[in-house]
């Protein structure tokens, strides 16, 4: 279960990569918008500021989410919906997909194939973190495959399950798109406050600990937290009262070809 609250402890540097995607993005009047895994809502809100004339509908998998989306009280149609079942409309002339597909196993062929839907000219922009290498989730990793947490978590975790940058442009090109891809690493300077948990073990309760904590019941939760934390620590020191948090992304931007294949 998602929790909207957690996920937006960090929020300025969550929503950076969300407006750099959208920088790259050139449409000038889409006829509808689409955000897939549009979480809470607020960056949603900014899509239908920047194209008003547009419809813009917000689809996420966490009806947590989708409530407070809805509350927001922005010109935009929220819904609760699976990414991985959703297919494009005649006139969905931009869709977002901003750190979702990390989650869906295959993806690459979901972007296949919304580049063969879309409508001529569309735009498709991505992101998703690349940081599955970074000390925070081998640390993860080692400690959810260690005892005695392994017989519960061990398989739970995956290695790398994003493409980096070329391999994001090889698919979307393959696929019949025009590509911008690139990355870029965020140096994210978090408040180390010594009456709470080290904020990096924060940041990944939001996102990368969701799986571990949905499998753990509440004392084993608050042992592997702990456990974590100490290697969190360790990895990332705090230096005059920030942490340094090194944050690679990885983004495509595709534009679909102007006029239909015969």
């Amino acid at each position: 279960m998602w929790d909207p609250a957690v996920y937006r402890r960090f929020g300025a540097e969550r929503s950076r990569p969300f407006a750099d995607l959208l920088a790259r993005v050139a449409a000038e009047a889409p006829r509808a918008v689409v955000d897939l895994g549009c979480g809470s809502g607020e960056l949603t809100a900014t899509l239908a500021q920047r194209w008003p004339s547009a419809r813009v509908t917000g689809l996420d998998s966490s009806p947590e989410m989708i409530e407070r989306a809805v509350a927001l009280g922005a010109p935009a149609d929220f819904r609760v919906a699976d990414v991985r079942a959703w297919r494009p409309g005649p006139d969905d002339d931009v869709v977002i997909s901003n750190a979702v597909l990390q989650w869906v196993p295959g993806h690459d062929d979901l972007l296949r194939r919304w580049v063969r839907e879309l409508p001529p000219g569309a735009w498709l922009a991505v992101q998703v973190p690349g940081n599955f290498d970074a000390p925070s989730h081998r640390a993860l990793r080692e400690v959810a495959r260690s005892t005695p947490w392994a017989d519960r978590l061990g398989g739970l975790l995956r290695e790398a399950p994003v493409d980096d940058a070329p391999g994001y442009a090889r698919v979307l090109t393959d696929a019949g798109a025009t590509v911008d891809a690139w990355e870029t690493t965020y140096v994210h300077l978090l408040p180390a406050d010594p009456a709470a948990a080290h904020p990096v073990l924060r940041w990944m309760e939001g996102t990368a600990l969701r799986p571990v904590r949905a499998a753990l019941d509440d004392a084993a939760w608050q042992e592997f937290r702990a456990a974590l934390g100490e290697r969190l620590a360790a990895a990332y020191p705090a230096r005059g009262g920030l942490v340094a948090f090194p944050f690679r992304r990885v983004f495509a931007v595709a534009t679909t070809p102007k006029e239909s294949p015969q």
